[in-house]
């Protein structure tokens, strides 16, 4: 047998053979276009990548493509991280415990929206949001409880905490000091990313400028004292969860990465004595072969940007980075596929160097994870790192022809919005004109837009769709029972603490605030010792600083845009157009609708979708503000005159919450207006919600051209039956 290979077949040569299996011989049918507008080949080749001036780096060298550190998992693997939080500090103390003691080597803290927004449990305004969607911290007692019998100086802890970060970060910095650790032995992260909510999760407190102050004081504190901690994780994954495509992800969140060096070293800080403990966040969704080019394209990026600060530590450079695996991409339709989803993205993650992970439990679309569907979570990872061998090879994908120009072509496409916002004047400035969430919001659009018209596929859900959908058991809160809880754990407090000590203490955090001196953290950790609450501490601060109200708009004909031009879902939208103008036509006006969100939920994607898809139908949309009450909303609906009510809800306070707006639009004589519901809520809910009032229910995965058809012929039954109610007797007879 010869030795010797055949000869090598050109381009040119595989172009012909090809084009005799490709549909119509146009091998241009073969591209597929990702999310960005990158075209993905079916073939690359070494010319592709001949020009690339980083294919030759190596790992743990500049520019960091390969790797922040030489070795990467062959010596060490990433941390296995479980990200939870829920109901009292005692149950989620229990569940992080459980988790340590199965492999998990990393607590990230999942904290309520109550506590996100600086509101202690028993503020009127978070009766549905206590415990619900993360652990209900009001002051260091609710700390020491949640750490309990974890030793903080072995344990890594990240706290997803920006709103209410100075308290929160006081009471985890108390905590330890009280269990006899110091400050030194601290390791960790704290989110502290404020940007990023006024863009996407809106967990903010205050608006963006005293917010950047409070990062800045962080920075400079934790530098001081707390070496080993990571003061701030710039995160882009919320940015993704909220409709943002990897290359946007990348472009804002290194943008405000710039941002907040450029926010240090204007308080006087040295490059190298910050920026080495900087870190990053990003989302890793379905997205395979860009989410791994998008996590070696921000190492290079990142690099790119600290060389104009002109650190003189290598290290300065280095970006580090955290990643989860989407939640968005999780589905309530057949949900064990969920699995399979997240395993996915955790390879994709893992191939792409991430430093830390955690995998998302298949029933987080539904509820908070049970420990079922947690350890399955977990064990994704201990597969992964124990069985595959995946560690014992350093950035597999390097040489690939593919993964190289991906990695070239998502950094040149984010490269240029971050050129773009520079011109604006930063990311301050594109975060506070609304550019850079209209940005996102328009994404999201687009790809429910894709999703509905079929030309997305996701598994369950737009097809091979199952019959008949079995039951999961999932994990309740009763929020009623917690809040009670923890308003009697505030009672004690107060009755215990020295009130002239928190008095003296709250007044120096305010004095700080207006005569711009001192450093917040330092002045908090002093509150949060002496027993001020998480509410107390932000209070004190929102006197000066106010509290930010964010602008509700919505792009428009994105959506409607896409399902025009695509040969399925057209005629069906073009149906529901006609029917929209007979209403018209029958009633005089639109049909009218509200979508709002209520208590302190932020998560705004699906109520933005929702509103943009029906006023690119024809319905008259109105948007209600981010937090309202049940009240508010009720009020706001009938003074602007609207024939249906949606409520968004994503944080579980729907038991409280949507019964609470119906009694209100009763009480106010509004019954007739048609109230729907859409987001996470359990199937086992659905009853209650139906019993309580609500007309429809929409779960995610729903198509938006099927909840406009059935909300609009409940808006014409209710008219219909208003009409004949209010016409004079002889009239309706």
């Amino acid at each position: 047998m010869s030795n010797t290979p055949p000869p090598d077949a050109t381009l040119h040569d595989w172009q012909r053979a090809a084009s005799k299996s490709a549909p119509e011989n146009n091998l241009d049918n073969l591209i597929w276009h990702s999310p960005e507008g990158i075209a993905i080949k079916p073939l690359y080749t070494a010319t592709d990548t001949q020009d690339l001036p980083f294919t030759h780096s190596m790992p743990g060298f500049a520019p960091f493509v390969r790797g922040p550190q030489a070795t990467m998992y062959t010596t060490r693997p990433w941390t296995v991280r479980q990200y939870a939080g829920f109901s009292t500090a005692h149950e989620s103390n229990l569940f992080y415990r459980q988790a340590l003691a199965n492999g998990a080597q990393g607590i990230s803290v999942a904290f309520d929206l109550p506590t996100h927004r600086g509101y202690d449990s028993d503020h009127p305004r978070v009766t549905g949001d206590v415990g619900k969607a993360g652990v209900a911290i009001d002051s260091v007692e609710d700390m020491k409880i949640l750490f309990d019998h974890i030793p903080l100086d072995q344990v890594s802890v990240s706290m997803t905490m920006n709103g209410a970060v100075l308290p929160v970060l006081a009471a985890y910095i108390v905590t330890a000091q009280e269990q006899g650790i110091a400050t030194e032995k601290l390791s960790g992260t704290i989110q502290n990313d404020i940007l990023k909510e006024f863009m996407v999760r809106n967990t903010y407190i205050y608006p963006p400028q005293p917010s950047l102050r409070i990062i800045a004081d962080i920075i400079e504190y934790t530098s001081q004292h707390m070496p080993k901690f990571n003061s701030i994780s710039i995160s882009g994954y919320h940015m993704q969860e909220a409709g943002a495509n990897s290359a946007l992800e990348l472009a804002f969140t290194l943008a405000d990465g710039k941002e907040y060096v450029r926010t240090a070293l204007n308080k006087g800080m040295d490059i190298d004595t910050f920026a080495q403990r900087l870190s990053f966040f990003f989302a890793i969704g379905m997205n395979f072969y860009l989410e791994i080019a998008k996590l070696r394209a921000a190492r290079l990026l990142w690099w790119r940007i600290m060389q104009s600060f002109s650190p003189k530590d290598q290290k300065s450079s280095m970006l580090r980075t955290h990643c989860q695996t989407s939640g968005w991409s999780l589905t309530q339709q057949d949900p064990y596929n969920n699995i399979v989803r997240t395993t996915i993205e955790a390879m994709a993650a893992i191939f792409g160097g991430t430093q830390s992970l955690h995998t998302n439990a298949f029933d987080e679309a539904i509820a908070l994870p049970t420990d079922f569907s947690a350890r399955i979570a977990r064990n994704t990872q201990l597969v992964i790192r124990e069985e595959t061998h995946i560690t014992q090879v350093i950035d597999p994908w390097a040489g690939s022809y593919m993964m190289e120009k991906l990695t070239q072509e998502i950094s040149e496409q984010a490269w240029d919005i971050i050129t773009e916002i520079d011109r604006m004047g930063g990311m301050t400035y594109a975060v506070e004109s609304g550019w850079a969430k209209l940005k996102i919001e328009a994404a999201a659009a687009e790809k429910q837009a894709r999703i509905d018209s079929g030309q997305d596929v996701i598994v369950g859900v737009n097809k091979y769709k199952l019959d008949q959908e079995e039951p999961i058991a999932v994990r309740e809160i009763d929020n009623e029972a917690t809040r009670t809880a923890q308003i009697q754990r505030l009672v004690q407090l107060k009755k215990s603490r020295n009130p002239q000590h928190v008095k003296e203490a709250l007044a120096a955090l305010t004095h700080a605030a207006q005569t711009d001196t001192g450093n917040l953290l330092a002045l908090s950790v002093d509150a949060i010792r002496a027993r001020a609450t998480v509410g107390e501490v932000s209070l004190a601060l929102e006197h000066i600083f106010g509290r930010h109200r964010a602008q509700s708009s919505a792009v428009m004909g994105i959506y409607g845009g896409i399902m025009e031009k695509n040969q399925d879902a057209q005629v069906l939208w073009q149906a529901i157009k006609n029917n929209i103008a007979d209403f018209a036509q029958q009633f005089g006006r639109q049909p009218r609708i509200m979508v709002v969100k209520l208590g302190q939920d932020g998560h705004d994607r699906g109520a933005k979708v929702i509103a943009t898809a029906f006023a690119d139908l024809g319905f008259d949309v109105d948007i209600g503000p981010l937090f309202q009450t049940p009240e508010e909303a009720a009020r706001q609906a009938i003074e602007n005159d609207v024939h249906a009510l949606g409520i968004s809800t994503l944080a579980a306070g729907h038991k409280t919450l949507v019964p609470a707006i119906i009694t209100a639009l009763k009480e106010q004589g509004a019954q007739d207006i048609v109230t729907f519901v859409g987001g996470v809520i359990p199937q086992q809910d659905h009853a209650f919600l139906y019993a309580s009032g609500v007309k429809g229910i929409y779960n995610p995965g729903t198509p938006i051209t099927s909840c406009a058809t059935d909300i609009l012929e409940k808006i014409r039954h209710a008219q219909t039956a208003k009409s004949f109610f209010a016409a004079p007797k002889n009239q309706a007879q």
